[in-house]
């Protein structure tokens, strides 16, 4: 078990993509005082954690409810993780203009910036493929864990910005990029294999 609680601890916390979620975080928090800013880190994480654990405990029910297999869900989910992967290697098209601060812990950094459309098709493929109760406890235990490190990354923005600086965070979210790309590929290849060999 300890194996599978750091597989799914690594997969999770890069696919929650933390150096591009840092990033829009500082960018739409720029004119706000310490306080504030570790308000809304903790709500967002907050609310991140509630989101993920929804998500990874209705994976069978979805599947079952619409008739998706888990392979043709992994391909699906695969692809998406793909354009995405794609997006964070290219860097974002612009700034974000993002104005109403009021609630910006939600909507967009818990969504759809931390969980996005990839990362609840993971999710619901990750909560598919842990039937079993001790594989659930260990799968929530280590996404909780991942959601934590990055919220640990949002409450201490301004010292990370310090030390790596924007350029420093853009390189990171490549990075980031392309380890989601190869991740995006084995779940593609894991579900046509699957789909294949049924």
């Amino acid at each position: 078990m300890p194996g599978l609680f750091i597989n799914t601890f690594i997969k999770f916390f890069f696919l929650l993509t933390p150096f591009f979620l840092l990033s829009t975080f500082l960018s739409m928090t720029k004119d706000m005082d310490g306080g504030k800013k570790r308000k809304i880190a903790v709500k967002s994480t907050f609310s991140i954690v509630i989101v993920c654990i929804i998500l990874f405990l209705i994976g069978n029910q979805i599947f079952t409810v619409f008739g998706i297999t888990l392979n043709s869900f992994r391909i699906g989910t695969g692809l998406l993780l793909f354009f995405s992967a794609i997006t964070l290697v290219q860097g974002p098209k612009g700034e974000q203009q993002q104005k109403d601060t009021d609630d910006i812990a939600v909507v967009p950094l818990a969504i759809p910036v931390a969980v996005g459309p990839a990362t609840t098709g993971a999710l619901l493929v990750m909560g598919g493929e842990l039937g079993d109760v001790t594989g659930k406890i260990v799968g929530i235990s280590a996404i909780i864990a991942a959601v934590i490190c990055t919220g640990i990354f949002l409450f201490i923005s301004g010292s990370i910005e310090k030390v790596v600086g924007k350029q420093g965070l853009s390189i990171l979210s490549k990075i980031t990029g392309l380890i989601l790309a190869a991740l995006a590929a084995q779940m593609i290849m894991t579900g046509a294999v699957g789909f294949l060999g049924r």
